[in-house]
């Protein structure tokens, strides 16, 4: 298979499992928003309102794409798309079964912890191009939110290639211990602290801010263009969730073969789920309080993690 038409063929099928991700991800935050306020969520539509969601996005493709008048148009219409382009990417990397991997590279983990964190261009453009302050001030929230939690996002994960010695996902899924556990399970909480931040999600988000923010970057988005933030909010959401089953718990491993794939998914659904559940559960923090948790809580942890790993990879 080419180059050319490997990327097509893995392009569409990262777009097909972020639309089905989305999709479902809605649905389960609906139920899950639901439940915590003692309500049932949706339940009219399909079994268990399942068919909401489809009917609700085909709603919204049929609405007018809006335009602001005073907005850099080009740069406007082209913002969502600089969002979801390296969220999908990411999805490549990943170790999906043990000895598969849509793109195998040495530097995968690096590739999925870099490529994802350009959205962040992708947010800002939106905003500032819209010509609102409101959308400008979201903007910049999620640029600086999404740059200070990747640095004890990115050290967590150096635990991982530590341990493994290698930055080759393939190869981290090989050397994966059920030992390591223990040993890197406070990585894995500052990893997913930081991606639920990266995520723009609650309590982190800020840059959206509906009572202060009306919204944030996207604060002018309409139809199908809002929809694709949505789709790179899930998105980001469902790579977060299967690096961390994989690299993290090594979930793949757990079972041979087909068993060991669903058992893998399945973890992956039960961390975006408690990702979804501490949206519902937590209020929102305070600009100053989330630097502050960045900087001073999470990176000297994340430090102090990988201090402890490098004391005893050379016992090993």
């Amino acid at each position: 298979m080419s180059g050319f038409l490997g990327g097509l063929v893995f392009g569409l099928a990262g777009g097909i499992t972020i639309a089905l991700g989305t999709i479902m991800g809605v649905w389960a935050e609906r139920k899950i928003s639901g439940r915590v306020q003692m309500r049932l969520g949706p339940q009219e539509q399909g079994p268990f309102g399942l068919l909401q969601v489809p009917a609700d996005t085909l709603k919204m493709m049929l609405k007018e794409d809006i335009t602001p008048r005073n907005a850099d148009a080009r740069v406007f219409r082209f913002a969502p798309y600089v969002v979801f382009v390296p969220v999908a990417m990411g999805l490549v990397v990943i170790p999906f079964a043990v000895g598969w991997a849509p793109l195998d590279t040495s530097i995968g983990i690096l590739f999925f912890l870099a490529v994802p964190s350009l959205s962040s261009i992708g947010m800002l453009l939106g905003g500032w191009s819209s010509r609102n302050t409101y959308a400008t001030l979201g903007g910049m929230r999620a640029a600086a939110q999404m740059i200070s939690y990747e640095l004890p996002r990115t050290l967590s994960v150096l635990s991982i290639v530590l341990l493994a010695g290698s930055l080759r996902p393939l190869d981290v899924l090989d050397a994966w211990r059920v030992w390591w556990l223990p040993l890197i399970f406070v990585g894995f909480i500052v990893y997913y602290i930081s991606s639920v931040a990266e995520l723009n999600r609650g309590p982190f988000d800020i840059p959206e801010a509906e009572s202060e923010l009306v919204a944030g970057y996207f604060a002018d988005y309409s139809g199908i263009r809002w929809g694709i933030f949505m789709m790179s909010e899930y998105g980001g959401l469902v790579a977060a969730s299967l690096f961390g089953s994989a690299v993290f718990l090594g979930a793949t491993r757990w079972l041979p073969g087909a068993l060991g794939v669903i058992v893998f998914v399945l973890v992956a659904a039960l961390i975006a789920s408690s990702m979804i559940w501490i949206k519902w559960t937590f209020p929102r923090m305070r600009p100053d309080q989330l630097m502050r948790t960045a900087w001073k809580v999470l990176t000297p942890i994340a430090l102090v993690q990988l201090a402890v790993v490098g004391v005893v990879v050379p016992w090993l």
